[in-house]
């Protein structure tokens, strides 16, 4: 049974503005071959992504275990720059330098040469997004992109969202400053979010739903982990998905989730996690098994805090 105490209409003056983003970094990949390099080693189509325009991407083990993901960003023909968390920028980009061989490409920490916003609210439309706009589409004017980003849904509310990248010095985009843990649960409520440190390795990317929100391509070539997560579409073997739920406790990404169904055993993960802005509870991304979902979902331990599942704000794609 839903719980979860219903979106208030107040809250939307919280909900718009501007919000630093020290979580995440971008990563720089820059030369002739920079888009076919990265095209190899990723979940997405990143050859034929033009110039100015953005896309979701996961980057795999051999045994299609995600490692990082992305917001990809083709600044320039020779340039693309990718955007994921903070704490899995060193691995992540030693592990795709020792990839580069021959390629003419440079692989750099471009951390400090970008700044990165979250807009949310009106400030997303204020920022060139423009109503209607698809996720993932960019808005590009002197030298800042604007990537709109899956919005934030609650009942019949949808928030905009929007990432803001520019070169350092350039200024802020407008809006009030918002908290983090506002843009935090505001991802939690779209649904998508980029890997994290303690989430290294425990998922293919359609435990994250991302074929289901642009970040996954079946047609293009290989890419490590690609039979892997092609295997898991095309032969209905999609066991675990994530799933928005509702707590009255805090939670933290990597957390074991149970089911009573199997004490033993825990049957889901927490992904990320975030407080209500109106301070009734906690609204959290959980990976968990179709099976435990039906079951009950418990924090902890099978003894734990419930967890209130509540709907997705997108369509899962069918098994193929």
């Amino acid at each position: 049974m839903n719980t979860r105490p219903e979106f208030s209409p107040t809250m939307n003056t919280v909900l718009n503005g501007s919000s630093p983003l020290p979580h995440l970094g971008v990563i720089q990949a820059q030369g002739e071959d920079a888009a076919n390099f990265l095209h190899n080693q990723l979940s997405n189509d990143v050859l034929l992504l033009p110039v100015g325009q953005a896309r979701l991407a996961a980057f795999c083990s051999a045994k299609g275990r995600m490692q990082a993901s992305f917001i990809v960003i083709k600044t320039a023909p020779d340039t693309v720059l990718l955007v994921l968390s903070l704490d899995l920028l060193a691995q992540t980009l030693k592990r795709l330098s020792m990839f580069v061989l021959r390629a003419k490409v440079k692989m750099s920490d471009a951390t400090g040469q970008w700044q990165l916003r979250g807009l949310l609210g009106d400030s997303a439309w204020s920022s060139a997004v423009q109503v209607g706009m698809a996720p993932w589409q960019t808005v590009v004017a002197e030298g800042a992109h604007t990537v709109a980003l899956h919005p934030a849904v609650l009942g019949e509310a949808r928030i905009p969202r929007a990432l803001w990248i520019a070169p350092m010095g350039q200024p802020l985009p407008s809006g009030s400053e918002l908290a983090v843990d506002v843009w935090l649960w505001g991802e939690v409520m779209s649904g998508v979010t980029l890997l994290s440190q303690p989430l290294f390795e425990a998922f293919v990317p359609q435990m994250l739903n991302y074929e289901s929100v642009g970040g996954v391509n079946f047609k293009k070539g290989c890419y490590p982990g690609q039979e892997v997560v092609a295997r898991s579409q095309f032969r209905g073997t999609l066991k675990r998905r994530t799933a928005l739920v509702h707590s009255p406790v805090a939670l933290v990404a990597g957390q074991d989730v149970f089911t009573s169904a199997d004490p033993e055993q825990p049957c889901a993960t927490v992904v990320l996690s975030a407080a209500r802005p109106d301070g009734q509870g906690f609204d959290a991304l959980v990976s968990g098994t179709l099976e435990s979902q039906a079951s009950g979902w418990r924090v902890g331990s099978a003894q734990g805090q419930v967890l209130d599942l509540l709907p997705l704000p997108y369509a899962l794609l069918e098994d193929i």
